[in-house]
């Protein structure tokens, strides 16, 4: 690497066979040994976590984008006070080593991110975290594997209003999803994917107002048709994949083709 000083960007995940929901499919690299002379870099997607990667991202103010996986709990309040550090930052990936390892959100501090992806477990607070406390800077997060409690959607409405686009996978905690009027008023993309406890998504008047894309896919045990799903006049997509049974049979029985013409593409 010592002769691509001036490198920019830096891509380095690894792909598992098998994209399956059963566990994250992108993988970190072990840093490079001379990442401290790539000073000029702006992008590094994705490493390892490793004891040594904090002190070699303190000098790489101008970063703007970093994934990291393999974190262990251990790893965070170091790795993460010096992300903070880094003034130019604005998406973060950050996925934890396995399913018994939290991701203590909560020593993020000073940051704006613009988009937040996390895959593991948060610790106990993390929405009330500063991190969140920007919530109008971010716009794109993606959640999964995680636990996230019965009031998952409002909670999130709530703390990130701004929001653009909105990934949910393998989050579970709630048997319904009920979005109340007014949340996220600025969504255009909502992806429900994996939720194995979800059986009833309730959409009231006036939520999702500027939705253009929703996709509700693998939620095995939502046998009913979203509740105020027609009233999303700006939907252009619509994806109701792998849900239980009998979902389909509901779909047609409501009678949602007439009421959804306004949807350019469905798939069911």
């Amino acid at each position: 690497m010592g002769n691509v000083k001036k490198l920019r960007h830096l891509f380095a995940d690894r792909y598992a066979d098998n994209q399956s929901s059963e566990s994250p499919y992108i993988f970190g690299v072990q840093p490079p040994n001379d990442l401290l002379s790539l000073e000029y870099l702006e992008t590094l997607e994705t490493v390892q976590s490793t004891s040594d990667l904090p002190d070699q991202l303190k000098k790489l103010w101008r970063l703007r984008s970093v994934w990291i996986d393999n974190i262990n709990t251990a790893d965070c309040e170091t790795l993460f006070a010096t992300l903070s550090n880094l003034p130019l930052l604005s998406s973060l990936l950050l996925c934890a080593r396995d399913g018994n390892e939290e991701l203590r959100i909560t020593k993020l501090s000073r940051v704006k991110l613009r988009r937040l992806i996390t895959i593991g477990q948060w610790a106990p607070g993390t929405l009330g975290c500063s991190a969140f406390s920007v919530g109008r800077y971010l716009n794109h997060l993606a959640i999964s594997w995680c636990y996230l409690g019965r009031d998952s959607l409002n909670m999130l409405a709530r703390e990130v209003p701004c929001l653009t686009y909105l990934k949910l996978s393998n989050v579970y905690g709630a048997e319904i999803l009920d979005v109340t009027k007014g949340s996220f008023p600025e969504l255009k993309t909502l992806v429900l994917e994996y939720m194995d406890d979800v059986d009833n998504l309730v959409l009231r008047y006036g939520a999702l107002p500027m939705i253009e894309a929703l996709y509700i896919v693998s939620l095995t045990k939502l046998d009913k048709v979203p509740h105020g799903l027609e009233s999303l006049a700006h939907l252009k997509k619509l994806w109701l994949l792998n849900l239980h049974t009998n979902f389909r049979a509901q779909w047609h029985k409501n009678g949602m083709h007439n009421k959804m013409q306004h949807v350019t593409e469905i798939r069911i």
